[in-house]
């Protein structure tokens, strides 16, 4: 029998704690929440202080009856689920179902699951934070108020199935208003004028304005005058100025930059990104060396790291890559106003673990995304980089063209990791030219350009969860299922990597915003997650929180339910008919994207998937090749006369035959290679040159 009993959230987790704790201790999992809110019904008593009703989750049972046997049989029960306020929240729970004690001190937390971290953590252990788990349990009240009194409305007056949640609808009503600004949008024309000359090699410099001031052409007819007149005049270099320029390291990861890097980078959404971390973080079995945890914990938003942690970059660096990539001070970095400094950031548990040494143990995900964070966090602790910049004025009389441009004069941190903007920076910017003060320059050619300007871009993953962040909305664990709801509920749609509001979306904010503006406004709801963390603090009582905002909901609530009109979706018909019934298919918007299906369901089910179809033929029976939609929403190529023909690949069809064997060649990464398994001949696409001919055409152009 074991003295002691361990409850964690996950069967993962529990092996890893096990192996580091011995047999004394017995290690179990409840497979995260045990005690919830009921599904069927609201749950909390808004006659009483807004008590929850807590249930046991339907199907937890056996697994609660499990606990409480092998609780009575330990001589002490640790709670060790997450160190965060769902931890917290766990904990309590459990807590109050075993019958451990309110004085008892059970509660064990770590930030990492290593050997040392997991002994030093149970020899201190504490009491339940309360005031955390008000924290979670005002959260918890707050959205269950707000899901449930709203979508039954809407489900009354536009579609059964739709939800309106308290902060996902803030992150709807920023994709919705992006859209309209895009709706918005008038173009507006301007030219660009870049001057051809002939110094020591040839460069180009841009227009940038006459006798000192900036000017951008607005018409093809201003250009042509500035043509006209400035080849009256002799171009030479007035002003050379050259400084050195140095660039931070970017700092190691919380959650909220994982999930930007990693989309940006490994083209992750944020839920992947999360899950592969929580793998990560839980143990991966590293052969002899058994479970291990790989990097610390991934819900945080510091980016503090530990002495120890910091003395180990530092020597595997010393060691790697040399003293000149020491910084000789560490930097500080800024980490948000709610960043706890109990937490740490996103880190390895080992720099000594490289990606290549542990790479045979993961899946290409997870080695891709250990990968990116031993990177960052290493390059953190590493030098500046080194810069040379120059900026040129190149005048012809009244007029006035530059040249800027960079080159890296020591690459410190940038040796082992580039962020995704660096690494555009470099790639643009890496021709300096060498041109003297008063230097002759000869006009070979001048070249106007039409361009328009553009409206702002729709939101990437990337981009939404960045504003998210620097709006307050939310917090980084709740990113990912806030764009995975919205996207099952069919409020947006993922295309090309950017979110794009359907009818739907836009129909249930309009609702939304004209009976709770308030509620659903991004400072308020900002202002919101800021008295949670007061009340975590223990600054704040969290039911007079919950009854401050109860007051003005109600009455909006009841406002709604009295004057929020029906409102019926127009679908959009298609060309084609259904061959079932012959009524016109409808287009629809499901978790996958847009189908079409027939209007007359359900007496009708009939849909099919809408697919691209591509100007490429089959190279098995010379039928158009298509695009579609994996369940899972990946694109994939496959034949238009499926299921006869059965062609398939995940990499996108290019045009180009295969010169060996004449089969059809596709794009896989940036390498274009002939997709018969067989012959596997790779093509040369000259990209080299193309890219070598595009960054000194950018890098010598004008600033």
């Amino acid at each position: 029998m074991s003295d002691y009993l361990v409850i964690v959230e996950s069967p993962a987790k529990a092996r890893t704690i096990q192996k580091y704790l011995g047999k004394r201790y017995k290690v179990v999992a409840s497979m995260g929440h045990v005690i919830d809110l009921p599904k069927s019904q609201i749950g909390i008593d808004i006659e009483n202080n807004f008590e929850p009703k807590y249930i046991t989750i339907r199907g937890k049972g056996n697994i609660l009856n499990e606990l409480k046997k092998a609780a009575a049989k330990a001589k002490k029960v640790f709670l060790a689920p997450d160190p965060d306020r769902e931890g917290e929240a766990i904990s309590w729970h459990l807590n109050r179902a075993l019958k451990i004690g309110d004085d008892s001190d059970c509660r064990v937390e770590f930030y990492e699951i290593t050997d040392k971290a997991v002994k030093e953590a149970f020899k201190k252990p504490r009491r339940i934070d309360m005031n955390m788990v008000d924290a979670q349990q005002a959260r918890r009240v707050l959205d269950r108020l707000v899901g449930y009194k709203i979508s039954p409305l809407l489900w009354q007056k536009i579609k059964k199935g739709l939800s309106a949640g308290r902060v996902q609808s803030v992150a709807l009503r920023l994709i919705v208003e992006r859209e309209e600004e895009i709706e918005k949008f008038v173009p507006e024309e301007f030219w660009i004028l870049d001057a051809k000359l002939q110094a020591k090699r040839e460069i180009t410099a841009r227009y940038y304005g006459k006798n000192g001031k900036k000017h951008v052409p607005a018409s093809a007819k201003e250009v042509e005058a500035i043509k006209a007149d400035v080849v009256r005049y002799a171009f030479q270099v007035s002003k050379v100025e050259k400084k050195e320029r140095l660039k931070k390291p970017p700092p190691p990861f919380t959650t909220s930059s994982l999930q930007q890097e990693a989309s940006r980078k490994l083209g992750f959404t944020a839920r992947k990104t999360m899950l592969l971390a929580q793998q990560l973080y839980e143990g991966i079995n590293l052969g002899k060396e058994g479970v291990v945890g790989l990097i610390t914990y991934i819900r945080t938003d510091a980016t503090r790291i530990s002495a120890e942690a910091h003395s180990a970059a530092r020597s595997y660096i010393e060691k790697e890559f040399g003293d000149k990539y020491l910084p000789e001070k560490q930097y500080r970095f800024a980490a948000g106003k709610s960043a706890q400094e109990a937490h740490e950031a996103i880190r390895p548990t080992a720099v000594s673990r490289t990606p290549q040494k542990v790479s045979s143990y993961l899946t290409k995900d997870q080695y891709r995304l250990y990968k990116l964070i031993w990177e960052r966090f290493l390059a953190s602790r590493m030098s500046l980089a080194v810069y040379d910049t120059v900026k040129i004025k190149i005048t012809a009389g009244p007029y006035e063209f530059r040249i800027s441009g960079s080159q890296i004069k020591f690459e410190g941190f940038m040796k082992l990791y580039t962020e995704s903007q660096d690494a555009n920076e470099s790639e643009e910017n890496s021709f300096l030219p060498d041109l003297r003060e008063g230097e002759k320059l000869k006009l070979l050619q001048l070249l106007p350009e039409q361009r328009f300007t553009q409206p702002p871009p729709r939101y990437s993953e990337a981009m939404l969860v960045k504003v998210l962040e620097e709006k307050g909305i939310g917090r980084p664990s709740t990113y990912a299922p806030i764009i995975e709801t919205l996207i099952s509920r069919g409020y947006v749609l993922r295309e090309k990597k950017v979110f794009i509001p359907t009818e739907l979306g836009k129909v249930v904010l309009e609702q939304l915003l004209q009976f709770f503006s308030d509620i659903f406004d991004v400072d308020f709801t900002a202002q919101m997650e800021e008295k949670l963390d007061e009340i975590a603090a223990g600054k704040l009582r969290w039911v007079e929180v919950i009854d401050n905002f109860y007051k003005n909901f109600a009455k909006k609530l009841k406002e709604a339910e009295n004057r929020m009109q029906e409102v019926i979706i127009a679908l959009e018909e298609s060309d084609e008919l259904c061959p079932n019934c012959g009524k016109r298919l409808v287009y629809k918007t499901g978790r996958y994207g847009r189908f079409l299906a027939c209007p007359g369901f359900p007496e009708c089910r009939y849909a099919k998937p809408i697919v691209k179809t591509l100007e490429i033929d089959c190279p098995e029976c010379g039928k158009s090749l298509v695009e579609r939609k994996s369940r899972r929403g990946r694109t994939f190529y496959g034949c238009s006369g499926y299921p006869e023909c059965r062609f398939t690949t995940w990499d996108r069809p290019q045009k180009e035959k295969c010169p060996k064997c004449g089969y059809l060649t596709v794009l896989k990464g940036k390498t274009l290679q002939c997709a018969n398994e067989n012959c596997g001949f790779v093509l040369s696409k000259e990209q080299s040159s193309a890219k070598k001919s595009k960054e000194q055409k950018s890098a010598a152009r004008g600033g």
